[in-house]
Formats: structure tokens, sequence, C-alpha cells
């Protein structure tokens, strides 16, 4: 070899640490080899005692799970040095070992005593194909049938659980794919994260989550309420004009949808003994679909806010998930692409965040924002309180409006204001983005959202004290039908509003960006807007599914033509957000907004009118009563006369009626509470505190492999004839005696590490 060549002769020191042992192991748990590899060619060749390794970590890991244990490592080590080290094989070492050998054999008879998820988790760590793994597993399956029958009666509850377990994980598998396979608009939420990123892709998933919210409340009222009805409804003698869609009343008024057409007798249905009481139906038809709601928010709270803010891989960024993970059953080109574009954004996401959470202000420009900001808050206070103070005059002068004006389109004019005021504040509130800004977009948004969510529950706050306080104590004939139709056209002009937003006015908002002000440029999302217009309306439905309870089924119509209007103009009108931002923990922050205040205020408003209002005398299940929740109280007598029911009045008086059940309740989902977020807070220190020591760790790993080089330098210089001796030894061996050089051994190294003990 010429000294040219030698030039391009590079020493690699492998060091194999596999996980879950220490950084700093002992001297004899450290294996390196030294390879000499040729830059000429595009070849290296690692040599590692993976067997001896393997070996002895799989036995120290498991020394205390049993005796079998340390038995088991070693045939499994066998195996895989078989495996990985096959006569004949040049370069790479082929994972590839046939199962009919002697390894093979030790290996299923150290796998055939364990129990079912030990050996599955051992058949799932072997370096083997798909398909050599399911072979493994049919063996061992056949050999366990071949015992006898004392032991297989000796385990027989063993193996019916084994089954049991076995089913239920296939049918969870295959349940999992068929929703999987079914699911709604699972290829558009993809398109639409691959080119907007997962900011706008949270708003879109929000409305998914919404949709199937009211798909339910549609089915529970459909089967319990309005099924019932329809079997003894009479019929319907006003003429139908077509006004009704707007309007809500006319001929909607004596159907299904509104409560004053439901009945307040007993079904009692020819040839069937029991009987169906309709006021009970009702009452606890709307309190089943309000208590699920209740459950279903807190369950979905717990779990976002553990994925993403408990999870330790939210803290990492994901990083290891994006660059080194990809999803191989992916084969379709267009597929492959798509899959390509998410995963680009997402990077520049977190490299977004990460850049910009370490951006330090001076005290000038935090002086500026805070000042800045505080204007902000204080003009969007005041903006929210005069529509809140106009909203409430109108709602007075409305009723003398529609006294005076007999026109069916004038009980259009509230709502048409409402919408009006929903439309042009947020807008607004977007502008002031401009003057106080923020460093993290996920800040804009989050101040955006609490600025609206401020505005539309205080209007919803007003026009709850106008329906409670005016029209239920005006002592018009079914005031409850009029809070319906109310709020049925409140929906209906909110969504109509959102049509006309979503296909005219971003439209033109494009066309002057894009041809009259060049400068304004194509605009951004709006998630803050969008967002609160899909809470307000959820907001209205709650309310309105004791007035109305086909508003789910309306709203569910709504969402489902809401999702393509917007994803046309998300694709038409809309550029990607400029500042890429991780909207990991929007879908938290939706769903705490939707529970409070809207939720917990829906439940404050519907306690108010069944325990303290009075029904109407003439139409309803609860005619004549003096109060709704009456209707429960005489049921309740009524079961305190059976002693076979007496269970039922006990939780009743002292579990759904008790003050202190609802107190202690309180209590322990505060502590739970308390205890998450602690737990959150403790992730985060052990996050933080394991990355400064992986950080050290490395500096710690370069300081040595520099003190390393240096002292293979002077080595070098020192003795240029015994390394120039021993290089052309190796070259004559040849790749496939390393594993002979292995064996020999390293003078050098010997040397280096003797010298470096002595200066330490």
């Amino acid at each position: 070899m010429s000294s040219d060549d030698q030039g391009n002769d590079i020493i690699i020191e492998v060091e194999n640490v596999p996980s879950g042992v220490q950084s700093h192991p002992a001297p004899n748990e450290i294996f390196q080899d030294k390879v000499l590899i040729n830059s000429s060619f595009s070849r290296v060749t690692l040599i590692s005692d993976i067997d001896m390794i393997d070996s002895q970590i799989f036995s120290k890991r498991n020394y205390k799970q049993g005796k079998w244990l340390p038995q088991f490592s070693t045939s499994l080590s066998e195996s895989v040095s078989q495996t990985l080290h096959i006569p004949g094989c040049t370069g790479l070492d082929t994972p590839y070992t046939s199962l009919e050998s002697i390894q093979g054999q030790k290996l299923i008879a150290s796998l055939i005593p364990l129990s079912p998820r030990d050996r599955n988790k051992a058949i799932r760590n072997q370096p083997r194909t798909m398909e050599e793994k399911r072979k493994l597993r049919k063996i061992i399956d056949n050999e366990k049938s071949k015992q006898s029958h004392h032991v297989l009666k000796l385990n027989c509850c063993a193996q019916c659980l084994n089954s049991i377990s076995l089913g239920y994980r296939r049918s969870r598998s295959s349940l999992s794919e068929l929703l999987n396979s079914i699911s709604l608009w699972q290829k558009t939420l993809k398109v639409i994260g691959g080119r907007f990123g997962t900011s706008v892709l949270s708003y879109f998933n929000f409305l998914k989550w919404l949709l199937k919210f009211n798909v339910f409340l549609f089915v529970v009222n459909f089967s319990f309420i309005i099924i019932p009805q329809l079997t003894m409804a009479e019929e319907n003698t006003l003429r139908f004009t077509g006004l009704e869609f707007l309007t809500g009343g006319g001929y909607f008024r004596d159907t299904v949808m509104y409560y004053g057409f439901y009945t307040n007798s007993t079904i009692q249905y020819e040839n069937v003994r029991a009987s169906y009481n309709m006021q009970l139906a009702y009452i606890f038809t709307v309190g089943a679909c309000l208590v699920v709601c209740f459950f279903s928010l807190l369950y979905s709270m717990a779990r976002y806010f553990r994925s993403n803010f408990i999870n330790p891989h939210i803290y990492s960024s994901g990083t290891a998930k994006l660059i080194f993970c990809w999803d191989f059953t992916v084969t379709h080109e267009k597929a492959v692409k798509l899959k390509q574009k998410n995963l680009s954004t997402e990077i520049r996401e977190n490299l977004s965040e990460i850049r910009q959470e370490n951006v330090k202000l001076t005290l000038n420009q935090w002086l500026t924002h805070l000042s800045a900001h505080a204007v902000a808050w204080v003009v969007s206070t005041g903006v929210a309180v005069a529509c809140c103070a106009a909203v409430y005059y109108l709602a007075v002068y409305n009723s003398e409006f529609l006294e005076k004006h007999k026109d069916p389109g004038a009980v259009l004019l509230l709502p048409f204001v409402v919408s009006c005021i929903n439309l042009a504040v947020p807008r607004l509130y977007s502008v002031f983005g401009l003057v106080a800004r923020y460093e993290m977009p996920r800040h804009e948004v989050y101040a955006l959202l609490i600025r609206n969510i401020f505005l539309k529950i205080s209007i919803i706050g007003i026009l709850c004290y106008y329906w409670l306080n005016i029209v239920a104590l005006s002592g018009k004939e079914c005031w409850e039908t009029l809070i319906g139709q109310e709020i049925y056209r409140l929906l209906l002009m909110d969504f109509m509003f959102s049509l006309v937003d979503s296909l005219l006015v971003e439209f033109l908002r494009r066309i002057i960006g894009m041809k009259l002000i060049t400068s304004l440029g194509i605009q951004e999302f709006d998630i803050a807007r969008n967002v609160l217009e899909l809470i307000y309306a959820q907001t209205l439905v709650w309310i309105g599914i004791f007035f109305c309870p086909l508003l789910p089924f309306i709203q569910m119509i709504a969402l489902f033509i809401m999702f393509y209007v917007k994803n046309i103009s998300l694709m038409m009108n809309f550029q990607p957000p400029s500042k890429a931002w991780r909207a990991s923990q929007m879908m938290t922050f939706f769903i705490l907004l939707l529970f409070f205040p809207c939720f917990l205020g829906v439940l404050c408003t519907l306690a108010v009118t069944i325990w303290r209002l009075k029904p109407s005398v003439d139409c309803g299940p609860f005619r004549g009563l003096p109060y709704f929740i009456n209707a429960i109280y005489s049921w309740i007598d009524t079961l305190s006369g059976r002693p076979s029911y007496l269970w039922v009045v006990w939780i009743y008086r002292n579990l759904i009626g008790s003050v202190h059940f609802f107190f202690i309740l309180t209590v322990i989902v505060l502590i739970i509470t308390y205890l998450y977020w602690q737990i959150t807070e403790g992730r985060k220190v052990m996050i933080r505190l394991l990355h400064e020591q992986i950080i050290n760790e490395g500096k710690d790993k370069m300081f040595l492999i520099e003190k390393l080089l240096k002292l293979q330098d002077v080595e070098k210089r020192a003795n240029p004839s015994s390394l120039t001796l021993e290089r052309r030894e190796v070259e004559q061996q040849g790749p496939l005696h390393l594993g002979k050089h292995d064996a020999t051994p390293d003078l050098r190294y010997r040397r280096s590490i003797k010298e470096d003990n002595l200066e330490a």
C-alpha cells in the first residue's frame, strides 16, 4: 500500500452500550473493536460481540424474575449469535437463521415454558422477519398442543384465559382497523395537515368531534322522545308555506320539533301491559344527554391533557418520531408524497417552536408589548360590553316590535343583529393582532379565543336572561315553544352567515389581496374565530335541547355542510401559516372552553328552568305542574309505596338529591386534577434533568474521543513502522477473517488505555 493510500485509512472505535445500561459502565461491560476501513472502497464492516452483550445484559435485567430467565437468555443469545454470525456471509451480517437448526430448537424449547405474555415479548424482540416470527409462534403452539392430557388439564384455566385474552386482542385490533377504514374525512384531514399544519388541522378535528357528539344526542332523543310521540301524533292542520325554514314557526309549531307538541299522558299500547310515561321519558332523556355530555367532556379533557401535557414525548418535540420513523405500509406514490409533506411540516413546526422559545426581549420591547396588549384588552372588553348592552335593549324592544308588526319575517330582527355582531366583532379582534404582536402564534390564538368567548358567552347570557325572566314570565301561551323557535332562528342565522362569510367574504378578500391591494397578500386561516363559531353554535344546541329536541339533528346537518364549505374555502382562499407552530395542545384548550364556561352555563340555565319556572298550562308534557321537577317528585313518591323499588328512592334521596354527595364528588375531582398537575410538573423537571445529563454525557464522550485521537497521533509518530506492519497484516487477512482478527489482541489499544489510566 502506498503512502497516499495509507492516509485514507480510518480507525473506528465501536462501543456497544445497550439501552437501559448506565452511561459509565464498568470496564468489563465495554466491548470495543477496531476496524480498518479503506475510504477508496464504499464498504464498512463493523465487528461487535453482540451475542456476549445480549446474554449478559438480558440475564442481568431479568435475574429477579425467576431462575429460568438466565437459561432462557443464554439460549436466546446463542440463537442471536447463530443469527448474526453465519459462515460464508460477506459484508454486513444477515439476520436469518433456520428454525430447524440446533439453536432454533433450543430457542423453541426455552420459549415453551414461558407465560404467554413473556413468550410473545421474547418472540417480538427476535431479530427475524414477520414471517419467521409467525412460523416460530405456530411451531410453539403446535408443541404445546402435543403435551399430555394431564398437563392440559392442569393448565385448563390458564389456557382459557389465554384464549379469551387472545380473542380480545384480535377483536380489538380488527375493530380498530375497521373504524380506521370507515373513518370520516380521513384522507381530507391528512391533506389539510400536510399543507397547512396541525394548527389549522385542529379546527377540523374539533368540528369532526362535535359532529360525533351531535349524532349521539340525536340518536338518544329520537329513540326515547320522538319515536314514542310519533306513534300517537295527531294530524297537522297548519299550511306549509316554506317560510318556516327561516322562522321556525307556522307549520313546524305543531310537530315533534318543539316542546309544546308533546303529550303529558302515559302512552299505553295495545296488547302490552307496560306503559310509557312521557313526562319521565322527556326529563330523563334530556338529563341523560347532559350527564353523558358532562362525563364525555371530562374524559376528553383528561385524555388530551394526558397525551399533550403529561406524556414525556411532548416535551422532547417528537423529533425522534419525525426523523427516525417511517410507515413502511405506505406504498402508493401519492400517499408517500403526502406522508413526506406531513413530516416536513411537523419538523418546521418543531423547529419554529424551539426558535421562538429562545427569543429574549429587552426591557423596552417588553414594556412596549405590555402596553399594546393592555390597550387591546381594554378596547376589546369595551366593545364586548357595548355589544351586550345593544343586544339586551334590542331583545326588550323586540317584544314590543313583534306586537306591532304581524309580518312573519319580523321575528328575524334579533337573530340578524346578533349574527352581524358575531361576524364583525371577531374580525375587529383579529386586527388587534397587528398592533399587539405576539412572539408565539399560540399565544395570539389563546388571546383571541378568550376575547371571543367573552363576547359570545356574554351575548348568550343576556339572551338567557331575556328568555327566562321576560318571555317565561310574560304569561304567553306555550312560552317553551317560543324560546325553542328563538334558539332555532339564532342557530340557522349563524349558519347562514358562516356560509356567506366562507363562500363570499373570504373569496373577495383573496381577490383584493391578489389583484387590488397586493400588499395585503393572501390571508391566513383564523383559527380562533372559526372555533368560537362552533362553540357558540354548540352552546345554543345544549340550551335548546329541552325546548327543541330536534336541534342536534339540525346542528349535525350544519356541521356536515360546514366541513366541506370550510375545506373548499381553505384550499382556495388561504395560505399556510407564515409562522409554523405546533398545535398539539389546542384540542385540549378547545374542549376546556367548551366545558367551561359554555357547558356549565348551560347546566345553570336548565337548572333554573327545571327547578324555578312554572310550565305552560296548555302545552307540553309538564302542563299543569307547579314546576318541571315535580314530575320526578311524584314518581319518587309513587316508588316509595313499592318495596321492590326502595333502592331507587334511596339513591335519589342520598345521592342525586344530596348536596353533600356533589360536594364530595367535586372535592375528589379537584384532588385528581391537582395530582395530574403535580405529575405534569414532576415529569417536566425530570425530562429537563435527563436532557441536561444527555448533553453532559455527549461532552464527556467527545472529550474522551479527542484524548484518544491525540494518543494515537503521538503513538503513530513514535512508532510508524509497527503501525504499517499491523495494517498490512489486516489487509492480507481480508474481510472474511475479521472474526479471527477480532480475537487477536490489539497492542495499540492496550497501550493507549494504559497510558490514559496513568495520566488519570
